[in-house]
């Protein structure tokens, strides 16, 4: 026979209080900064989340929200404080960012796409972006077991399969080919390379 547990208490909701402030919200923006790396645009994001965290709680609760419009205001100024500071940098963000994401496999393509959406201005991303694909390209096949990691040689439908992810990952045909015909001793000592930096 089993006992049944007593229900679980209601969560008591958590008191909005007032509307966030400059130094609320570069609290909030530090505390994020020193467990992320974030752009000005993605870090104006999370402080304007809270700010909206704090409106719904208040208008919840009956409180008057007409500093709303404030308080996202001084949510952007606390972003480009944090730029001012040296606190963001989008340039270094999207340097570290490109690297990882190609030693990952990541085309061009695909890291300028991601780069964009974090908020990183085109001239910045397209200055971080790496100079060639093939060693990205590399990683995607050893990450999907093809080209030179393939355990037995690939007959015509799986290369064609192969070409076809490549092509879906953002690589160009050449470099597809270029990648899948290589021999699997230089396209290990190039992925060592790339992961050395």
């Amino acid at each position: 026979m089993t006992k049944e547990r007593p229900p679980r208490p209601a969560r008591q909701p958590i008191p909005a209080g007032p509307a966030p402030g400059e130094a609320r919200l570069r609290e909030a923006a530090l505390a994020h900064l020193a467990r992320f790396a974030a752009t000005e645009q993605g870090l104006r994001r999370v402080l304007e989340r809270r700010v909206d965290r704090w409106a719904r709680r208040a208008e919840a609760e009956g409180q008057d929200i007409s500093g709303l419009a404030a308080a996202r205001a001084l949510a952007a100024q606390v972003a480009r404080q944090m730029v001012a500071l040296g606190a963001v940098d989008d340039a270094a963000f999207a340097a570290a960012r490109a690297r990882r994401l190609a030693r990952a496999g990541r085309s061009r393509r695909a890291i300028a796409a991601h780069l964009a959406g974090k908020g990183v201005a085109r001239e910045v991303a397209s200055a971080a972006l790496p100079e060639e694909e093939l060693n990205a390209a590399l990683a995607q096949c050893r990450r999907r077991r093809t080209g030179p990691f393939a355990v037995e040689p690939m007959a015509r439908e799986a290369r064609l399969k192969a070409l076809g992810a490549l092509a879906r990952a953002g690589f160009g045909r050449d470099v597809a080919e270029q990648a899948l015909d290589m021999p699997r001793e230089e396209a290990e000592e190039r992925l060592v390379a790339l992961r050395q930096g």
